[in-house]
């Protein structure tokens, strides 16, 4: 393991905070990302550009069980969100911190309960240590680290996904055009919500 990884493994919380003001996730940047995954899909395969092997993979179990496919439209995956999480997290040394620490604290955490890393748990694992760490009343000493963790795989997944494409046809977003009055699209933001978790 080399020691930029072992640093930022055991500092990530603290980079979670640094990051929160570091990273200010506009519509900019989320088209900028998407057009630069597209860019490196074209010329084949995606290479992560920051993760590992073993930490892309679980990114990417993670995202799926974030926001799964659905029979109305695809997941996160399919998506892109493994790619626009990568491509975030090799321009910000902030956002690879908490990212690189807190794949890090899951695989352990799953090795320690389960005995496997968790892209290779057992599903019925797998949701039981996510059920654990979505939700703040569950924040305790052992469970902290986690909790901050999900909390940004799920808000970028989430990000990913209701930025890209297929995420916008889920919406069911027309694009832009006059309009005489504004209502919130209150169906679409329950759908939205529903969709990621949070709702």
């Amino acid at each position: 393991m080399s020691e930029n990884r072992e640093t930022s493994r055991r500092g990530f919380l603290g980079a979670a905070g640094l990051a929160l003001g570091a990273l200010p996730l506009n519509a900019q940047h989320a088209h900028h990302a998407h057009q630069a995954v597209r860019q490196e899909k074209a010329k084949g395969p995606y290479r992560p550009r920051f993760f590992t092997p073993q930490e892309y993979r679980t990114l990417a179990k993670l995202a799926d069980l974030i926001i799964p496919a659905d029979e109305h439209s695809p997941g996160a995956v399919e998506a892109g969100a493994p790619e626009f999480i990568d491509f975030l997290a090799s321009n910000s040394p902030e956002l690879a911190a908490v990212f690189t620490g807190g794949l890090a604290w899951l695989d352990g955490e799953t090795k320690r309960r389960y005995s496997a890393a968790f892209v290779d748990a057992k599903p019925g694992d797998q949701a039981a240590l996510l059920d654990l760490i979505a939700y703040r009343r569950n924040d305790t000493p052992e469970l902290g680290p986690g909790i901050e963790f999900f909390e940004w795989a799920r808000k970028l997944t989430v990000d990913a996904f209701y930025t890209s494409p297929e995420g916008i046809k889920d919406l069911g977003f027309q694009g832009n055009g006059a309009m005489a009055e504004f209502s919130v699209p209150r169906e679409a933001v329950e759908y939205a919500l529903k969709r990621s978790g949070l709702g």
